[in-house]
């Protein structure tokens, strides 16, 4: 027998859906929305002040890094110093003693610049131009006899300097002309 035809029998009553669950869900979304959104935030604003300390730490590493760069040139070339002060100071030096502190006093300044990486250009006769690290100064004829080759190096007036691979001034050199 069918209850719900039955006349007779009152009306099951069956819960009627609560009318606030779907607000107390979004309400409940709502806050959980509202928490996450405020911990990216967080996260964000933290990753931000990060990004802008590292940024500015190496703005500040990089001004230290120019002001400070020749530091350790200057500290090897005081030697140099050192000994030019000491030979100007000895009044009554001999000519032989004046050139064997200047021979002394060379070594040091070589060794200071093969420290800091300044390496010298200075090609030997016969060695072809190289436009990136000579400077021709002039062309001049060879001989019909001489076996001394067109676009060679044939003398250097000045040695050239390097500086980490990088020429600091190049070689003044003569350059042997086209026959």
């Amino acid at each position: 027998m069918d209850h719900t035809s039955d006349p007779s029998q009152p009306p099951s009553t069956v819960p009627a859906a609560d009318a606030e669950t779907p607000s107390t869900d979004l309400a409940q979304r709502l806050a959980e929305v509202e928490a996450k959104h405020a911990e990216l935030a967080d996260a964000y604003l933290r990753a931000k002040a990060e990004a802008d300390n590292t940024r500015r730490r190496a703005e500040e590493e990089v001004v230290k890094a120019r002001k400070f760069a020749v530091e350790n040139f200057a500290d090897s070339l005081l030697p140099v110093k050192d000994s030019l002060e000491a030979a100007i100071a000895l009044a009554a030096a001999t000519p032989e003693q004046l050139l064997e502190g200047v021979h002394a006093t060379l070594r040091q300044l070589s060794s200071a610049l093969e420290r800091n990486k300044v390496v010298e250009i200075n090609p030997p006769a016969a060695t072809a131009f190289d436009p990136h690290q000579h400077q021709a100064i002039s062309v001049v004829p060879v001989d019909a006899e001489s076996s001394q080759e067109a676009n060679t190096v044939v003398a250097v007036l000045q040695k050239g300097y390097l500086i980490a691979d990088r020429v600091l001034r190049p070689a003044l050199v003569t350059v042997a002309a086209p026959r």
